[in-house]
């Protein structure tokens, strides 16, 4: 029986009046530092990680996603800080069922500027510029969203296998 480990984010993309501008499906890759932390934790007793949050993907100077891209090594990517929030989202799971989890209220990005954004991530760590803490996944957007001051992000991310 095969069982793929596999990614989806919907994202809803809302201008400043709630009116939706843009919904899609983008599939995310997981990258190897995560796939090995969900390994090692499972099989060798690594510590669990509790907490998950979003990130959003700058398209300046966006070049690929690579499997080996860690929070302390990404050249091909930057994060995108231009919102609200002074922290990355939370992304809360709910139950696993159906070979699926996912969260049950959306990680909402309160857009605070001008942006061209090129795809989103999931890390361990809350703070917005930081090198440290475990990449689980990266995601490309098919064309690049730009969103201005005042428009909202929400997001809902389902792992599934």
């Amino acid at each position: 029986m095969n069982c793929p480990l596999k990614g989806m984010f919907h994202l809803q993309h809302l201008d400043v009046n709630g009116k939706i501008k843009n919904e899609f499906d983008c599939p995310n890759g997981i990258v190897d530092v995560g796939l090995n932390h969900i390994l090692e934790t499972e099989f060798n007793g690594g510590t669990p990680i509790t907490t998950w949050y979003t990130a959003l993907v700058d398209n300046a100077s966006f070049t690929a996603f690579s499997n080996s891209d860690t929070m302390a090594s990404h050249a091909g990517w930057i994060a995108n800080e231009d919102y609200d929030e002074a922290s990355h989202p939370e992304w809360t799971a709910g139950t696993a069922t159906g070979r699926s989890i996912t969260n049950a209220v959306t990680v909402d990005f309160s857009i605070n500027a001008t942006v061209a954004l090129k795809g989103i991530f999931i890390t361990s760590q809350s703070a917005k510029a930081t090198a440290t803490g475990t990449l689980w996944s990266t995601a490309a957007f098919a064309s690049v969203v730009n969103a201005v001051n005042g428009d909202t992000l929400k997001i809902t991310y389902t792992v599934s296998g």
